[in-house]
């Protein structure tokens, strides 16, 4: 059973001014990226991984990155889509043919577990589709014309995280019927859930952040350098 990560990194970092994006920003020493490949290319049941980054950094993600640091699981770097949804079912339709399991993950999201990693694809291989999240800490208010309309109750509120993972056939059936329909989710089991697949959840990590903006940068720093004493 062949388990293929699809690594998405094609962010252009909008939020985080600056002529580098910032997956090739560098934390202790070395590109953001390089520290969640690291993780994969460690991790036993990832048998690939197709990495997906912006056009205009194909190039310099192969020499700096891929070269650079010896990944050896990394069978192909494409270009992303002009949305994340875009980057992945362009990843999907590159994968290998026999692929069975689909890992995805954040590029800038260098803080996962390898635990939880081979956590998701046991339970996929049993649910066809597992994604880690972890609970609503605070109290979630739904406005409406600037006025709070109801407080939700966020027992049953959850904030999805990566990495997703999902028995290959059923995401591939997602991101087509998502195109066909027009349908852009906000992440990909959204796409699943589409079909009427059941979607379980494994308990995340608080501090798998995925770095959006300059203080997520500092955060992942301190949590790396904490990791490493």
């Amino acid at each position: 059973m062949k388990v293929t990560a699809i690594i998405v990194s094609a962010g252009k970092s909008k939020r985080i001014k600056d002529k580098l994006p910032k997956q090739f920003m560098k934390i202790e020493g070395k590109p953001i990226l390089s520290h969640t490949l690291e993780i994969f290319e460690k991790c036993k049941e990832i048998d690939e991984i197709i990495l997906v980054v912006p056009q205009d950094w194909l190039t310099y993600c192969s020499t700096e990155v891929v070269d650079k640091y010896g990944f050896k699981k990394i069978k192909k770097v494409i270009s992303g889509g002009e949305k994340r949804q875009d980057s992945v079912y362009k990843a999907l339709l590159v994968l290998p043919r026999d692929t069975s399991i689909v890992v995805i993950h954040d590029g800038v999201r260098p803080l996962i577990k390898p635990s939880k990693i081979t956590e998701s694809i046991k339970m996929c291989k049993e649910c066809k589709a597992v994604i880690l999240a972890v609970p609503v800490k605070e109290t979630v208010k739904r406005i409406e014309d600037g006025s709070v309309y109801t407080t939700l109750n966020r027992e049953r509120l959850w904030i999805a995280q990566t990495p997703q993972t999902f028995d290959y056939k059923i995401l591939l059936d997602a991101f087509e019927k998502a195109k066909t329909d027009g349908f852009v989710g906000t992440d990909d089991a959204s796409l699943v859930e589409r079909l009427g697949v059941g979607v379980k959840i494994i308990e995340g990590d608080y501090d798998n952040v995925k770095i959006t903006t300059l203080e997520d940068l500092v955060l992942v720093e301190e949590y790396l350098r904490k990791r490493k004493n």
